[in-house]
């Protein structure tokens, strides 16, 4: 499964990341990477959870994360 991870920078300076694939799994953190690392840790649990109850094959697990180019250029 790859899961593509969306950046967005909000005004009060926190970031936000988004899992596109995964409806719902969204964090903030203080750093662009802290979210990242929130948001790729919370994929992963959700992820997890739906292998649990089936809803997922148990091949799901092999998780990739991709950022976009034009994402890797926010500072």
């Amino acid at each position: 499964m790859r899961l593509t991870i969306e950046l967005d920078r909000e005004d009060d300076g926190r970031w936000i990341a988004e899992a596109l694939e995964l409806p719902g799994v969204m964090c903030y953190g203080e750093s662009r990477d802290q979210a990242i690392c929130l948001a790729e840790r919370l994929a992963i649990e959700v992820i997890a959870d739906r292998i649990a109850h089936g809803e997922l094959p148990s091949s799901a697990l092999a998780v990739s994360f991709s950022i976009p180019d034009e994402q890797m250029a926010i500072c």
